[in-house]
Protein backbone atom coordinates (compact mmCIF):
# COMPACT_ATOMS: atom_id res chain seq x y z
CA UNK A 1 0.00 0.00 0.00
CA UNK A 2 1.26 3.34 -0.91
CA UNK A 3 0.82 5.99 2.02
CA UNK A 4 -1.57 8.08 -0.14
CA UNK A 5 -3.71 4.77 0.85
CA UNK A 6 -2.18 4.64 3.94
CA UNK A 7 -2.13 8.63 5.25
CA UNK A 8 -2.31 7.40 8.79
CA UNK A 9 1.05 4.88 8.80
CA UNK A 10 2.98 5.80 11.66
CA UNK A 11 0.13 6.73 13.54
CA UNK A 12 -0.55 5.09 16.77
CA UNK A 13 -3.61 5.03 18.42
CA UNK A 14 -5.09 3.54 21.91
CA UNK A 15 -8.72 2.29 21.34
CA UNK A 16 -10.11 2.16 25.14
CA UNK A 17 -13.44 2.26 23.58
CA UNK A 18 -16.50 0.04 24.00
CA UNK A 19 -19.55 -1.21 21.65
CA UNK A 20 -19.88 0.91 18.48
CA UNK A 21 -19.33 4.99 18.48
CA UNK A 22 -15.77 4.42 19.84
CA UNK A 23 -14.75 0.98 17.82
CA UNK A 24 -16.28 2.56 14.88
CA UNK A 25 -13.89 5.75 14.63
CA UNK A 26 -11.23 3.43 15.56
CA UNK A 27 -12.31 0.92 12.90
CA UNK A 28 -11.60 4.08 10.55
CA UNK A 29 -7.95 5.05 11.71
CA UNK A 30 -7.26 1.55 11.61
CA UNK A 31 -8.04 1.22 7.35
CA UNK A 32 -6.41 4.46 6.90
CA UNK A 33 -3.44 3.06 8.06
CA UNK A 34 -2.95 3.87 11.83
CA UNK A 35 -1.74 1.18 14.32
CA UNK A 36 -4.77 0.71 16.46
CA UNK A 37 -4.35 -1.04 20.41
CA UNK A 38 -7.48 -2.22 21.81
CA UNK A 39 -6.85 -1.63 25.41
CA UNK A 40 -9.74 -3.98 27.11
CA UNK A 41 -10.68 -5.48 30.36
CA UNK A 42 -8.81 -8.15 31.39
CA UNK A 43 -11.69 -11.54 31.25
CA UNK A 44 -14.32 -9.52 29.65
CA UNK A 45 -12.81 -6.83 26.90
CA UNK A 46 -15.25 -5.04 24.69
CA UNK A 47 -19.19 -5.69 25.35
CA UNK A 48 -19.49 -6.08 21.74
CA UNK A 49 -17.29 -9.35 21.88
CA UNK A 50 -21.02 -11.29 23.63
CA UNK A 51 -23.25 -9.32 20.84
CA UNK A 52 -24.82 -9.81 17.66
CA UNK A 53 -26.98 -12.53 16.08
CA UNK A 54 -24.72 -16.13 16.27
CA UNK A 55 -24.86 -16.95 19.82
CA UNK A 56 -22.10 -19.16 19.59
CA UNK A 57 -19.58 -16.41 18.53
CA UNK A 58 -21.34 -14.55 21.46
CA UNK A 59 -20.04 -17.51 23.91
CA UNK A 60 -16.46 -17.10 22.19
CA UNK A 61 -16.01 -13.50 22.74
CA UNK A 62 -16.27 -12.81 19.35
CA UNK A 63 -19.55 -11.33 18.42
CA UNK A 64 -20.73 -9.97 14.94
CA UNK A 65 -21.04 -6.78 16.53
CA UNK A 66 -17.35 -6.64 17.51
CA UNK A 67 -16.17 -8.56 14.35
CA UNK A 68 -17.78 -5.83 12.27
CA UNK A 69 -15.73 -2.75 13.66
CA UNK A 70 -12.38 -4.45 15.19
CA UNK A 71 -10.29 -5.76 12.15
CA UNK A 72 -6.81 -4.40 11.90
CA UNK A 73 -6.67 -3.91 15.59
CA UNK A 74 -4.19 -5.59 18.09
CA UNK A 75 -5.61 -6.28 21.20
CA UNK A 76 -4.17 -5.48 25.20
CA UNK A 77 -5.42 -6.53 28.63
CA UNK A 78 -5.34 -3.93 30.96
CA UNK A 79 -6.84 -3.39 34.39
CA UNK A 80 -7.40 0.34 34.91
CA UNK A 81 -8.18 -0.29 38.72
CA UNK A 82 -4.72 -1.72 39.45
CA UNK A 83 -1.99 0.34 40.02
CA UNK A 84 0.14 -1.54 37.76
CA UNK A 85 -2.40 -1.37 35.34
CA UNK A 86 -2.80 2.29 35.12
CA UNK A 87 1.36 2.28 35.13
CA UNK A 88 1.12 -0.16 31.92
CA UNK A 89 -1.45 2.51 30.19
CA UNK A 90 0.49 5.76 31.05
CA UNK A 91 3.55 3.87 29.82
CA UNK A 92 1.78 3.04 26.63
CA UNK A 93 0.88 6.72 26.26
CA UNK A 94 3.71 7.67 25.98
CA UNK A 95 4.13 6.73 22.69
CA UNK A 96 0.69 7.00 21.17
CA UNK A 97 -0.97 9.96 19.31
CA UNK A 98 -4.10 8.98 20.01
CA UNK A 99 -6.13 7.85 22.94
CA UNK A 100 -10.14 7.17 22.09
CA UNK A 101 -12.46 6.69 24.97
CA UNK A 102 -15.87 6.40 25.52
CA UNK A 103 -16.73 6.31 29.09
CA UNK A 104 -19.23 8.27 30.80
CA UNK A 105 -17.28 11.40 31.99
CA UNK A 106 -14.99 11.80 34.93
CA UNK A 107 -14.69 8.29 34.97
CA UNK A 108 -11.24 8.25 33.50
CA UNK A 109 -10.20 10.81 35.71
CA UNK A 110 -11.66 9.06 38.33
CA UNK A 111 -9.58 6.30 37.82
CA UNK A 112 -6.53 8.47 38.21
CA UNK A 113 -6.12 8.21 34.21
CA UNK A 114 -8.20 11.07 32.83
CA UNK A 115 -6.59 13.79 29.90
CA UNK A 116 -4.64 16.17 32.19
CA UNK A 117 -2.23 13.22 33.75
CA UNK A 118 -2.00 11.34 30.49
CA UNK A 119 -1.34 14.80 28.38
CA UNK A 120 1.10 15.81 31.10
CA UNK A 121 2.45 12.50 30.28
CA UNK A 122 2.59 13.05 26.45
CA UNK A 123 1.85 16.34 25.62
CA UNK A 124 1.38 15.35 22.30
CA UNK A 125 -1.21 13.22 22.99
CA UNK A 126 -4.50 14.06 21.21
CA UNK A 127 -6.99 12.49 23.71
CA UNK A 128 -10.44 12.08 22.42
CA UNK A 129 -13.56 11.37 24.12
CA UNK A 130 -16.56 10.13 22.87
CA UNK A 131 -20.24 10.87 25.15
CA UNK A 132 -23.57 11.33 24.75
CA UNK A 133 -24.02 14.59 25.40
CA UNK A 134 -20.38 15.83 26.04
CA UNK A 135 -17.76 16.49 29.15
CA UNK A 136 -20.26 19.46 30.41
CA UNK A 137 -23.68 20.49 30.39
CA UNK A 138 -26.47 19.77 32.92
CA UNK A 139 -26.74 15.88 30.72
CA UNK A 140 -22.89 14.56 30.91
CA UNK A 141 -23.42 12.09 33.55
CA UNK A 142 -26.40 10.83 32.03
CA UNK A 143 -26.01 6.72 30.21
CA UNK A 144 -26.71 7.32 26.39
CA UNK A 145 -27.69 4.72 24.03
CA UNK A 146 -28.36 4.64 20.35
CA UNK A 147 -31.72 4.75 20.93
CA UNK A 148 -31.33 7.56 23.84
CA UNK A 149 -29.65 9.77 21.79
CA UNK A 150 -32.04 9.31 18.39
CA UNK A 151 -35.12 10.48 20.57
CA UNK A 152 -33.63 13.26 22.33
CA UNK A 153 -32.33 14.79 19.31
CA UNK A 154 -35.06 14.98 17.67
CA UNK A 155 -34.56 12.01 15.06
CA UNK A 156 -37.27 9.84 16.21
CA UNK A 157 -39.89 12.57 15.92
CA UNK A 158 -39.00 13.17 12.27
CA UNK A 159 -39.06 9.78 11.43
CA UNK A 160 -42.51 7.81 10.67
CA UNK A 161 -45.57 8.45 9.23
CA UNK A 162 -47.96 11.68 10.57
CA UNK A 163 -50.64 9.20 12.16
CA UNK A 164 -47.99 6.72 13.26
CA UNK A 165 -45.57 6.71 16.52
CA UNK A 166 -42.40 8.18 16.38
CA UNK A 167 -39.72 5.93 14.93
CA UNK A 168 -36.05 4.95 15.23
CA UNK A 169 -33.94 4.84 12.52
CA UNK A 170 -33.47 1.20 11.60
CA UNK A 171 -29.72 1.47 12.48
CA UNK A 172 -27.61 2.16 15.16
CA UNK A 173 -27.12 6.60 13.36
CA UNK A 174 -26.12 8.11 16.78
CA UNK A 175 -23.29 5.70 17.27
CA UNK A 176 -22.30 6.11 13.78
CA UNK A 177 -22.29 9.39 13.38
CA UNK A 178 -20.43 9.63 16.27
CA UNK A 179 -17.69 7.56 15.37
CA UNK A 180 -17.26 9.51 12.11
CA UNK A 181 -17.36 13.15 13.83
CA UNK A 182 -14.64 11.72 16.23
CA UNK A 183 -12.48 10.11 13.35
CA UNK A 184 -12.95 13.26 12.03
CA UNK A 185 -11.96 15.82 14.63
CA UNK A 186 -8.92 13.32 15.12
CA UNK A 187 -7.32 13.37 11.52
CA UNK A 188 -7.59 17.18 11.98
CA UNK A 189 -5.84 17.47 15.07
CA UNK A 190 -3.38 14.85 13.92
CA UNK A 191 -2.23 18.22 11.55
CA UNK A 192 -2.09 20.59 13.94
CA UNK A 193 1.69 21.84 14.85
CA UNK A 194 2.18 21.52 17.44
CA UNK A 195 -0.40 18.49 18.35
CA UNK A 196 -1.92 17.63 21.22
CA UNK A 197 -5.44 18.77 22.01
CA UNK A 198 -8.60 17.33 24.13
CA UNK A 199 -11.43 16.21 22.20
CA UNK A 200 -15.04 16.37 23.01
CA UNK A 201 -17.50 14.40 20.68
CA UNK A 202 -21.14 14.53 21.91
CA UNK A 203 -22.83 11.77 20.07
CA UNK A 204 -26.34 14.12 20.63
CA UNK A 205 -24.64 17.35 19.05
CA UNK A 206 -22.93 15.04 16.42
CA UNK A 207 -26.35 13.99 15.09
CA UNK A 208 -27.92 17.34 14.98
CA UNK A 209 -25.17 18.95 13.23
CA UNK A 210 -25.94 16.19 10.57
CA UNK A 211 -29.44 16.85 10.47
CA UNK A 212 -29.73 19.37 7.59
CA UNK A 213 -32.60 20.88 6.88
CA UNK A 214 -34.62 19.45 9.58
CA UNK A 215 -32.55 21.74 11.74
CA UNK A 216 -32.21 24.74 9.91
CA UNK A 217 -36.01 25.11 8.38
CA UNK A 218 -36.47 25.61 12.32
CA UNK A 219 -33.81 27.72 12.91
CA UNK A 220 -34.11 29.54 10.00
CA UNK A 221 -37.86 29.72 8.81
CA UNK A 222 -39.50 28.89 12.23
CA UNK A 223 -40.85 25.52 10.36
CA UNK A 224 -41.75 23.10 13.16
CA UNK A 225 -40.15 19.60 11.35
CA UNK A 226 -42.99 16.72 11.36
CA UNK A 227 -42.79 13.30 10.39
CA UNK A 228 -43.87 12.89 6.43
CA UNK A 229 -42.96 8.81 6.23
CA UNK A 230 -41.16 7.88 2.81
CA UNK A 231 -41.75 11.78 1.68
CA UNK A 232 -39.42 14.56 0.83
CA UNK A 233 -40.46 17.35 2.82
CA UNK A 234 -38.78 19.66 0.20
CA UNK A 235 -40.35 18.60 -3.18
CA UNK A 236 -42.62 16.57 -4.89
CA UNK A 237 -43.12 14.11 -6.83
CA UNK A 238 -40.26 12.78 -4.49
CA UNK A 239 -40.82 9.92 -2.92
CA UNK A 240 -41.79 6.28 -2.48
CA UNK A 241 -44.00 5.19 -5.08
CA UNK A 242 -46.07 1.33 -5.68
CA UNK A 243 -45.20 -0.38 -9.17
CA UNK A 244 -46.67 -3.52 -10.18
CA UNK A 245 -44.51 -5.65 -7.92
CA UNK A 246 -43.49 -2.97 -4.91
CA UNK A 247 -41.64 -0.50 -4.12
CA UNK A 248 -39.38 2.27 -6.03
CA UNK A 249 -38.13 5.88 -4.83
CA UNK A 250 -38.43 8.43 -7.55
CA UNK A 251 -37.02 12.30 -6.43
CA UNK A 252 -38.21 14.32 -9.49
CA UNK A 253 -36.84 17.20 -7.33
CA UNK A 254 -36.39 19.71 -10.40
CA UNK A 255 -39.36 20.82 -12.24
CA UNK A 256 -37.89 19.75 -15.36
CA UNK A 257 -37.33 16.18 -13.98
CA UNK A 258 -41.08 16.33 -12.72
CA UNK A 259 -41.76 17.48 -16.69
CA UNK A 260 -39.66 14.33 -17.90
CA UNK A 261 -41.41 12.17 -15.48
CA UNK A 262 -45.18 13.15 -16.50
CA UNK A 263 -44.18 13.21 -20.50
CA UNK A 264 -42.93 9.35 -20.08
CA UNK A 265 -45.58 8.16 -17.69
CA UNK A 266 -48.09 9.46 -20.37
CA UNK A 267 -49.39 11.76 -18.20
CA UNK A 268 -48.45 15.18 -19.37
CA UNK A 269 -52.16 16.31 -18.68
CA UNK A 270 -51.36 16.54 -15.21
CA UNK A 271 -48.63 19.49 -16.03
CA UNK A 272 -52.15 21.83 -16.65
CA UNK A 273 -53.17 21.30 -13.47
CA UNK A 274 -52.81 24.27 -11.03
CA UNK A 275 -52.79 21.94 -8.30
CA UNK A 276 -49.55 20.75 -9.64
CA UNK A 277 -48.32 23.83 -11.24
CA UNK A 278 -45.07 24.79 -9.09
CA UNK A 279 -43.06 23.18 -6.54
CA UNK A 280 -45.30 24.68 -3.92
CA UNK A 281 -48.84 23.45 -5.24
CA UNK A 282 -47.48 20.06 -5.63
CA UNK A 283 -46.03 19.92 -2.27
CA UNK A 284 -49.04 20.94 -0.62
CA UNK A 285 -51.28 18.54 -2.95
CA UNK A 286 -48.61 15.05 -2.51
CA UNK A 287 -50.74 12.73 -1.82
CA UNK A 288 -53.33 13.24 -4.67
CA UNK A 289 -49.85 13.51 -6.85
CA UNK A 290 -48.84 10.51 -5.40
CA UNK A 291 -52.10 8.34 -6.33
CA UNK A 292 -52.23 10.16 -9.61
CA UNK A 293 -48.62 9.24 -10.24
CA UNK A 294 -49.40 5.31 -9.33
CA UNK A 295 -52.24 4.34 -11.47
CA UNK A 296 -49.87 4.44 -14.24
CA UNK A 297 -46.48 3.46 -12.26
CA UNK A 298 -48.89 0.18 -11.06
CA UNK A 299 -48.71 -1.21 -14.14
CA UNK A 300 -44.77 -2.25 -14.65
CA UNK A 301 -42.54 -3.85 -12.28
CA UNK A 302 -40.20 -1.42 -10.36
CA UNK A 303 -36.79 -2.76 -11.70
CA UNK A 304 -38.38 -1.81 -15.20
CA UNK A 305 -39.44 1.82 -13.69
CA UNK A 306 -36.13 2.37 -12.65
CA UNK A 307 -34.22 1.89 -15.81
CA UNK A 308 -36.27 3.77 -17.78
CA UNK A 309 -36.58 6.88 -15.38
CA UNK A 310 -32.76 6.94 -14.75
CA UNK A 311 -32.56 6.83 -19.04
CA UNK A 312 -34.50 10.01 -18.78
CA UNK A 313 -32.73 11.86 -16.26
CA UNK A 314 -34.99 11.45 -13.50
CA UNK A 315 -33.22 9.93 -10.20
CA UNK A 316 -35.26 6.72 -9.07
CA UNK A 317 -33.93 3.46 -7.24
CA UNK A 318 -35.29 0.31 -5.52
CA UNK A 319 -35.97 -0.44 -1.96
CA UNK A 320 -33.29 -3.06 -1.26
CA UNK A 321 -33.16 -5.01 1.71
CA UNK A 322 -29.39 -5.47 3.39
CA UNK A 323 -28.43 -9.19 1.76
CA UNK A 324 -29.46 -7.55 -1.78
CA UNK A 325 -27.32 -4.26 -1.29
CA UNK A 326 -24.21 -5.82 -0.34
CA UNK A 327 -24.18 -8.50 -3.63
CA UNK A 328 -25.12 -5.97 -5.61
CA UNK A 329 -22.36 -5.42 -8.31
CA UNK A 330 -22.23 -1.54 -7.36
CA UNK A 331 -21.00 -2.36 -4.22
CA UNK A 332 -19.63 -5.83 -4.29
CA UNK A 333 -17.45 -4.86 -6.80
CA UNK A 334 -15.65 -1.89 -5.30
CA UNK A 335 -13.84 -3.83 -2.92
CA UNK A 336 -16.15 -2.40 0.45
CA UNK A 337 -16.25 -5.75 1.57
CA UNK A 338 -13.35 -7.84 3.13
CA UNK A 339 -13.14 -11.19 4.17
CA UNK A 340 -10.62 -12.55 6.64
CA UNK A 341 -9.50 -16.53 7.30
CA UNK A 342 -8.27 -17.68 10.51
CA UNK A 343 -9.78 -15.28 12.28
CA UNK A 344 -8.99 -16.35 16.45
CA UNK A 345 -12.25 -18.34 17.68
CA UNK A 346 -14.59 -18.46 14.53
CA UNK A 347 -14.62 -21.13 12.96
CA UNK A 348 -15.88 -19.35 9.44
CA UNK A 349 -14.51 -17.01 7.02
CA UNK A 350 -15.13 -13.75 7.94
CA UNK A 351 -16.30 -10.81 6.33
CA UNK A 352 -16.34 -7.27 7.29
CA UNK A 353 -17.52 -3.84 6.05
CA UNK A 354 -14.16 -1.65 5.00
CA UNK A 355 -14.34 2.10 4.89
CA UNK A 356 -16.85 4.00 2.07
CA UNK A 357 -13.63 5.31 0.61
CA UNK A 358 -11.28 5.32 -2.18
CA UNK A 359 -7.71 6.46 -2.63
CA UNK A 360 -6.50 6.88 -5.81
CA UNK A 361 -8.68 4.05 -6.99
CA UNK A 362 -8.34 1.50 -4.15
CA UNK A 363 -10.32 1.50 -0.86
CA UNK A 364 -8.09 1.12 2.49
CA UNK A 365 -7.54 -2.09 3.90
CA UNK A 366 -6.14 -4.00 6.94
CA UNK A 367 -4.31 -6.99 6.86
CA UNK A 368 -5.27 -7.97 10.77
CA UNK A 369 -8.31 -10.11 11.65
CA UNK A 370 -10.37 -8.86 14.55
CA UNK A 371 -7.73 -9.54 17.38
CA UNK A 372 -8.87 -12.59 20.03
CA UNK A 373 -9.26 -10.72 23.61
CA UNK A 374 -5.78 -9.87 25.01
CA UNK A 375 -4.02 -11.46 22.28
CA UNK A 376 -1.33 -9.33 21.52
CA UNK A 377 -0.75 -8.37 25.09
CA UNK A 378 2.72 -9.80 25.32
CA UNK A 379 4.40 -8.44 22.52
CA UNK A 380 2.35 -5.15 22.89
CA UNK A 381 4.34 -4.95 26.70
CA UNK A 382 7.54 -6.13 25.39
CA UNK A 383 7.64 -3.75 22.82
CA UNK A 384 7.00 -0.68 25.34
CA UNK A 385 10.18 -1.86 27.09
CA UNK A 386 8.88 -4.77 29.54
CA UNK A 387 11.04 -7.93 29.99
CA UNK A 388 9.78 -11.31 30.44
CA UNK A 389 9.82 -11.01 34.17
CA UNK A 390 7.68 -7.83 34.40
CA UNK A 391 4.95 -9.15 31.89
CA UNK A 392 4.89 -12.76 33.44
CA UNK A 393 4.33 -10.12 37.41
CA UNK A 394 2.03 -7.97 35.98
CA UNK A 395 -0.13 -11.21 34.95
CA UNK A 396 0.12 -12.87 38.13
CA UNK A 397 -1.06 -9.39 40.14
CA UNK A 398 -3.79 -9.35 37.44
CA UNK A 399 -2.50 -6.02 35.96
CA UNK A 400 -2.86 -7.19 32.85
Amino acid sequence: MTNAIKPLSGIRVLDLTNVLAGPFCCHQLAHLGADVIKVEAPGRGDLARQLGADPALNAANMGASFLAQNAGKRSITVNLKHDDGKAVLRRLVRDADVLVENFRPGVMDRLGVGPDVLRADNPSLIYAAISGFGQDGPWRDRPAYDQIVQGVAGVMALTGTPEGDPLRVGYPVADTIGGLTAAMAITSALNAKPRGCLIDVSMMEAVLATMGWAVSNWLVAGVRPTRVGNENMTSAPSGTFRAADGLLNIAANRDTQWEALAHHLGRADLLERADYSNRENRKANRHALRADLETVLQTRPAAQWVRELNAIGVPAGLVMDVPQALAHPQVADRGLIGQFDGVPGVDRPVQTVRTAVKIDGAAPTVDRPPPALGGDTNDILAAAGYDAAEIAALRQGGAV
